[in-house]
């Protein structure tokens, strides 16, 4: 069994970290956070995410963590680097962090006998890799890349609230390789710790850079585009979102995974990641309408929504917003529509009260002034006159007419997700299914479409 360094012990490294030992594995975790390492020593997790403290606790026999980037070098054959990359004003990635960590472990690597592997895991753009952190690591080791250490980029395509399964069952694992012993190295190491045998895709360093970023912002544009259908069917006499991307998901050139018409997609990943492949674009000298477009087109659904759940909604009314966190089953709120949903509302003037199971106290300072946030879902359905369901939690998936009954009536419930259809026709509930046709007015569009057509 081969013995690893991870640096970076946030829920990527710590998740890798843990899902590495839970396959066999030594694994020695760095970090600059104190808290952090005492809590991995002692067999916690130093951060929230969905098994981690247990499969921590379970393997800690095979974990620890330092503050000695040169022990932890020392004591392993490959070290993967999972350092934030924060994204800047411009859409690129910030890799000072980056820089730092890679100067250090130049350093160890200076006093290190034999070969050792660098794995760059964080998100970074077309030639960070090579041209902004290879030279650090050859000028502080005064060694060769390639020659007396391998590097390669090794992105992981995870979501939070799931990271360990996500990492040891990919759907592949993209490989940047310096050359070919960097790429054969970091292979054989994902063919001992994937449980499910994925396949390895081998390309050069930029073209993995690349690629990391050119997959996230494909899926935003198809959740996008599923989106858009679902503001049609809206408004479209007996428009069903879900049978029409159900008819989509069919054809094998476009599948059924990331279409379905709802609220936009947010996270740490996919809204930064679009920005990035738009600004390498026009580095480049290159239009990137579609990625353009389609962080525009997110960014405007909370205000147009907002004015949709609003409409003929008396001033001043209460309004509940069950969901902050961008996904269910997560307390993380970066780039959360539930959030952006919940502050256009107050911004237009109604009280706004919000409730989520896991995220009510990461989304403290994410929403703004007139956003109360209860300490229950029963409290925040107290005498709203407007429910938005903005989250497809289980927590919610669960309610019914029942859930209602101590809300001002009559209530207007919005369910972006179509959770709840059993709803519809429930005395003093008005149950809008947002993407299924209710538009009073939508037949005379259409009719007054084709009438002026036959006119001609």
């Amino acid at each position: 069994m081969g013995s690893y360094s991870i640096v970076g012990l946030g829920k990527l490294g710590a998740g890798m970290a843990a899902a590495i030992a839970s396959r066999g594995h030594r694994v020695i975790g760095v970090d600059v956070v104190p808290a952090a390492i005492d809590a991995v020593n002692a067999g916690r997790a130093p951060v929230q995410e969905t098994d981690l403290e247990e499969t921590i606790a379970a393997h800690r026999d095979r974990i620890s963590a330092t503050l000695d980037m040169t022990a932890a070098v020392h004591a392993s054959d490959a070290t993967f680097v999972v350092i934030p990359t924060p994204s800047a004003p411009d859409g690129s990635f910030d890799i000072r962090y980056a820089r730092e960590a890679f100067s250090a472990i130049g350093a160890a690597l200076r006093t290190k006998d034999g070969y050792h592997l660098v794995v760059l895991t964080s998100t970074v753009l077309p030639g960070a890799t090579r041209y902004g952190l290879i030279p650090l690591l050859e000028e502080a080791s005064g060694k060769r890349a390639g020659a007396d250490f391998g590097i390669c980029y090794g992105p992981e395509f995870i979501a939070l609230g799931s990271v360990i399964r996500d990492f040891l069952n990919p759907d592949f694992t993209l490989i940047g390789e310096l050359d070919q012993r960097s790429g054969d190295t970091l292979e054989a190491i994902y063919g001992q710790v994937l449980i499910n045998g994925a396949p390895a895709v081998r390309l050069t360093i930029e073209n993995a850079e690349l690629a990391k970023i050119a997959v996230n912002t494909y899926v935003t544009t198809k959740i996008t585009f599923a989106n858009m259908l679902a503001e049609i069917c809206d408004r479209l006499p007996g428009g069903d979102v879900d049978a029409v991307t159900r008819a989509l998901g069919m054809d094998s050139r476009i599948g059924r995974r990331y279409l379905t018409g709802a609220l936009g997609y947010g996270g740490p990943c996919f809204p930064r990641d679009n920005q990035a492949l738009s600004f390498i674009a026009r580095a480049v000298g290159v239009d990137a309408p579609i990625a353009d477009t389609t962080d525009r087109a997110n960014r405007s659904l909370p205000p147009t929504l907002a004015r949709r759940a609003l409409a003929g909604i008396e001033a001043g009314a209460r309004v509940a917003v069950l969901g902050l966190s961008y996904k269910p089953a997560s307390h993380v709120v970066e780039e959360s529509q539930g959030v952006a949903l919940a502050n256009e509302i107050a911004g237009a003037g109604a009280r706004v009260r919000a409730y989520d199971p896991l995220a009510n106290r990461t989304a403290t300072d994410a929403v703004a002034r007139g956003v109360e946030i209860a300490d229950s879902l029963e409290a925040c359905l107290a005498d709203a006159r407007v429910v938005l369901i903005t989250n497809p939690d289980p927590a919610f998936r669960a309610l019914d007419a029942s859930a209602f009954a101590t809300a001002a009536r009559p209530v207007r419930v919005v369910d972006y997700w179509r959770m709840l259809p059993a709803l519809e026709g429930t005395p003093g509930i008005e149950y809008v299914g947002y993407g299924r046709g209710r538009d009073p007015g939508a037949d005379d569009v259409l009719a007054g479409l084709w009438a002026r057509r036959e006119a001609r």
